[in-house]
C-alpha cells in the first residue's frame, strides 16, 4: 500500500466565505455542485468534500486501529472503519457548510484488505488467530500468515497466475481465503461471503453487492470475460485446483457472483466510478447526506492516485503529451500518463490500449479503471520507509533532529539546504556531484518491481568511518538517487515492453522534496507533474469517483420528482482538446482563477525548485457555459415529475413516488460503460494545475554523471544475485 496520509483542511471556512462573497454577483452559487471522496488507509479513513470544479473545501481524517496477535497476523474491524468514516464524512460536511442537497456523488477507495461476513446476515466473521473476536473480520493487505497457501496456489502456475507477474503475492486475497478454509473452526468458512474493502464500503453505502474490477483483477485473480477465454470471470477449474472449490457453489455467489449481466441487465461487476446506486436510506441519513447522492464503483487506494493526478495540466509544454492529446481523445489520453503513488512504498500505475506485459510488474488487468483499457502496476516496496530508515539508524540523527528544530524546517529541507552548504565549501559542481563516488543499492526489504525478488538486500560502496551530520546528509542523498534510480530501471522495463511513458505523475509527501524531485527527473529524463494537492490527491481521486458516477447518472436523463436535472456544471467549461475558455470571474484575483489556496501544492524551496513552474489557475465557468440546472423547487424540464415533487423542509426527510423509484431502477438496469470517456472528462475538468519539474539537457553534466550510475547501480543488482546464487551453490553441494 502507499503509506500514511497527512490530515489538513484545504481551505478555511473564512475563505470559503469570500469566495461566495466574490461570486455572489454572478448568480454562479446555484450552478455548483459537490461530491465525497473517502480514503480508507492502513492507519486512517480520510473524507473530503469537492465543489465541480475540483476544489477541496474540506478535508477529515479518523485514525484506525490494527491489531497483531501474533507476527504476521494483522487484522482490523470493519465495523470500526465503517465509525470513521462515517465521522469524517458528517465532519467534512459541517465544515463545508454544502447544503445536503448539493451533494451529488461518492466515491471510495481502501487498501486491498480481505472483509469476512456470514452470508444472509452480513454479521462479521472472527479472521483469527482469535476466533472468538468477531470484530476483528478484516485480514489487512500487509498480513502475511498465508505464506505455505500462496507457495500452493503459485504452484499450480495456472493461466490466472500470468495477469498478477507470474504468480499470487502473499498480500493478495485467494491466499487469504485459503488460510481461512483450512484455519476457521467449526466449518465456519461454508458461511462467509468475500468482500474487498472497497467493495465492502460500497456495498454498506448501497447495500449492492456490486463489485469492481479493480479488487477482483488486481487482487483475487479474477479474469474478466475474454481474457484467456474467460467465460465467467472466475475460474472454476483454478480455483478447484487449489482447494477453494466451495466458492464456485451457486454461481460463485460468494465472490459476487460471475461476471455477466443480470436477467434484468444491470452490472454486477464495474470499472471505476461506475454507477452503482443511490446511498441507501439509512446510510445516507447515517452519513448526513441524502438518498438522491449516488455511489460510485470504488478502487483500491493507489488506483484512486491514479485518477486524482494523472489529468493534471500544466502551462510547461510537454512535448510528449501535447502529441498524445493531439491524436487521442477521450480517456484515452490517459493511457501512459504514469501515476506514481508514493508513501512508505511507491505504486507506479499506467494505462494502456492493448495488453503489455512486462516482466515483475503485476498486470495487465483489464477494465479496472476503464472498460477496455488495461493497467500495469508496478512498485518499490520500499521508498519512504528508506528515508525514514537511513535517517533514524545514522548516528547524526539526534542532531539532525536539534539542528531542523531549530531552524523550523523539515528534516528533509535541513539535509537538502546542508548538501547546498556543503557543495559550495567542497567546490562541487552541484549536489550531485558530492556522491560521485558513493554507490547506494536501498532494497533493504526486498524488490518487488521490476526483479520481483523479496531476497535482494541492500548494499553500499564508498562508506567512511564519518559519522558526521554531513555523512548523514550524504547517505541521505545515496538513498534519494536509489529511489530514482530504481524508477528509471521501473520506467525503462514498462517502455522497453510497449508502454509510452510521457511524464510521471507524482503524489504522497515525497513531492515537497525538491531534491527528490529533481533526481527523479533528472534520472528517468522524463517530467515530474505535482499535482495541486499532494497529501489528499489519493482521497481527491475517490472524490472524483463520485462526480464520475454522478455525471454518469445525470447522462442518463434520469428524472426524479425532486426535481434536479443534474447536468453537471462540468459540462461546457473546456472543449474537448483542451482549448481553455475565458473567465469571467479572472477579475477576482487568487479566487477568481478557482485554485484555491491549498497546503498542499508544491515542494518546500529547495535549490531544484527553480525549475518548477506553476499552471495558470482553473477557471470557474461563465455564466453561459452550464447547462441548466433546476433547484429543488418543484420545477423541472419535465411536467410528470414535478407535479410529484412532495420535498419536505427538513431537507433530509423527503419522500419520493414510485415513478422516481422506477426512473432509478431504469437507470441502474440500462448501466453501460463509455469506455471512461465520462471519467476522463471529469478528470480533465476537475484536476486542475500541476507543477512540473523539467530534466536537465541529456548533455547536462549531472544527466552525465547519473548516465554513468545508473550503469553501476544495474550492475549492483545483478552482482547481488549472482553472489547469492555462487554461495547457495556451493551450500547445495556441502
Amino acid at each position: 500500500m502507499i503509506g500514511s496520509r497527512a490530515s489538513r483542511s484545504s481551505i478555511s471556512i473564512s475563505q470559503q466565505r469570500m469566495l461566495s462573497k466574490s461570486m455572489s454577483g454572478l448568480n454562479l452559487d446555484q450552478k455548483v455542485l459537490y461530491y465525497i471522496g473517502v480514503d480508507v488507509g492502513t492507519g486512517s479513513a480520510r473524507a473530503c468534500i469537492i465543489d465541480s470544479l475540483g476544489n477541496i473545501l474540506s478535508l477529515a481524517e479518523r485514525p484506525i486501529q490494527r491489531e497483531q496477535l501474533r507476527p504476521n497476523f494483522i487484522t482490523q474491524s470493519s465495523q470500526e472503519i465503517w465509525q470513521a468514516v462515517s465521522h469524517c464524512v458528517k465532519t467534512v460536511v459541517r465544515d463545508s457548510g454544502v447544503p445536503t442537497e448539493k451533494i451529488h456523488g461518492i466515491g471510495f477507495d481502501a487498501t486491498c484488505s480481505l472483509v469476512v461476513v456470514e452470508e444472509g446476515t452480513n454479521k462479521e466473521v472472527a479472521v483469527g488467530p482469535d476466533f472468538s473476536n468477531t470484530d476483528q473480520n478484516i485480514i489487512l493487505w500487509m498480513d502475511h500468515r498465508a505464506m505455505e497457501e500462496t507457495a500452493e496456489i503459485n504452484a499450480t502456475k495456472d493461466k490466472c497466475l500470468k495477469y498478477v507477474g507470474g504468480q499470487m503475492s502473499v498480500e493478495m486475497e485467494i491466499p487469504k481465503m485459503k488460510w481461512l478454509k483450512n484455519n476457521l473452526p467449526n466449518n465456519k468458512f461454508s458461511q462467509c461471503k468475500f468482500f474487498d474493502l472497497a467493495d465492502y464500503l460500497t456495498f454498506k453505502a448501497s447495500g449492492r453487492e456490486t463489485r469492481s474490477f479493480c479488487s477482483t483483477a488486481c487482487k483475487q485473480g479474477l479474469l474478466p470475460v475474454g481474457v484467456e477465454g474467460s467465460k465467467q470471470g472466475w475460474s472454476r477449474e483454478f480455483l478447484t485446483t487449489i482447494g477453494l472449490e466451495e466458492l464456485c457453489e451457486d454461481d460463485f455467489r460468494r465472490l459476487g457472483n460471475s461476471v455477466k449481466n443480470s436477467d434484468s441487465g444491470s452490472k454486477n461487476f464495474l470499472s471505476a466510478g461506475e454507477f452503482v446506486g443511490a446511498l441507501d436510506p439509512e446510510i445516507a441519513e447515517e452519513l448526513g447526506l441524502s438518498t438522491h447522492c449516488v455511489v460510485g464503483s470504488g478502487v483500491i487506494d493507489a488506483y484512486a492516485g491514479w485518477v486524482g493526478t494523472v489529468a493534471a495540466r500544466t502551462d510547461v509544454a510537454i512535448p510528449a503529451l501535447v502529441k498524445t492529446d493531439e491524436e487521442k481523445v477521450g480517456i484515452n489520453r490517459a493511457t501512459g500518463r504514469l501515476a506514481a503513488v508514493a508513501g512508505t512504498s511507491t505504486c507506479h500505475i499506467a494505462m494502456s490500449r492493448d495488453p503489455i506485459f512486462v516482466d515483475g510488474v503485476w498486470g495487465p488487468y483489464r477494465d479496472v479503471l476503464a472498460s477496455n483499457y488495461w493497467c500495469a502496476e508496478g512498485g518499490q516496496s520500499c521508498t519512504g520507509a528508506l528515508l525514514a530508515h537511513v535517517l533514524t539508524t545514522h548516528p547524526a540523527y539526534t542532531e539532525l533532529s536539534q539542528l531542523a528544530d531549530a531552524a523550523s524546517v523539515s528534516k528533509f529541507d535541513y539535509l537538502n539546504s546542508r548538501l547546498e552548504s556543503l557543495a559550495q565549501q567542497r567546490a562541487a559542481r552541484s549536489v550531485v556531484h558530492l556522491a560521485k563516488h558513493l554507490f547506494f543499492y536501498g532494497d533493504y526489504h526486498g524488490n518487488r518491481s521490476p526483479i520481483a525478488d523479496p531476497s535482494m538486500r541492500a548494499a553500499i560502496i564508498g562508506q567512511s568511518m564519518d559519522n558526521s551530520i554531513d555523512d548523514l546528509a550524504l547517505m541521505y542523498l545515496g538513498a534519494c538517487e536509489f529511489i530514482a534510480q530504481q524508477t528509471r530501471q521501473i520506467v525503462d522495463q514498462m517502455t522497453k515492453s510497449g508502454h509510452r511513458i510521457p511524464a510521471i505523475f507524482m503524489s504522497g509527501g515525497q513531492c515537497r522534496n525538491g531534491l527528490l524531485m529533481r533526481l527523479l527527473a533528472d534520472c528517468t529524463g522524463l517530467p515530474i507533474v505535482i499535482p495541486r494537492y499532494i497529501d489528499a490527491a489519493v482521497v481527491f481521486g475517490a472524490a472524483l469517483l463520485g462526480a464520475v458516477a454522478s455525471e454518469g447518472f445525470d447522462m442518463s436523463g434520469t428524472k426524479s420528482e425532486l426535481a434536479i436535472r443534474r447536468k453537471s456544471s462540468i459540462a461546457g467549461t473546456l472543449e474537448e482538446h483542451g482549448q481553455e475558455k475565458k473567465s469571467s470571474l479572472a477579475k477576482f484575483g487568487k479566487f477568481g482563477g478557482g485554485d484555491l489556496p491549498s497546503p498542499y501544492t508544491a515542494p518546500h524551496a529547495t535549490a531544484s525548485t527553480s525549475q518548477i513552474a506553476s499552471t495558470v489557475g482553473y477557471p470557474f465557468p461563465t455564466q453561459d457555459e452550464n447547462p441548466t440546472i433546476h433547484e429543488e423547487d418543484g420545477t423541472s424540464d419535465d411536467d410528470d415529475t414535478a407535479e410529484n415533487s412532495e420535498k419536505e423542509s427538513s431537507g433530509l426527510n423527503f419522500k419520493v413516488s414510485s415513478k422516481w423509484k422506477k426512473d432509478m431502477e431504469d437507470r441502474m438496469q440500462g448501466r453501460a460503460s463509455d469506455n471512461g470517456d465520462t471519467m476522463w472528462n471529469v478528470m480533465y475538468n476537475m484536476t486542475g494545475g500541476g507543477k512540473v519539474v523539467q530534466p536537465c539537457a541529456p548533455d547536462h553534466a549531472d544527466r552525465v554523471l547519473l548516465d554513468a550510475k545508473y550503469k553501476i547501480f544495474l550492475d549492483m543488482a545483478e552482482t547481488q544475485r549472482k553472489y547469492r546464487k555462487f554461495v547457495d551453490d556451493v551450500e547445495h553441494k556441502a
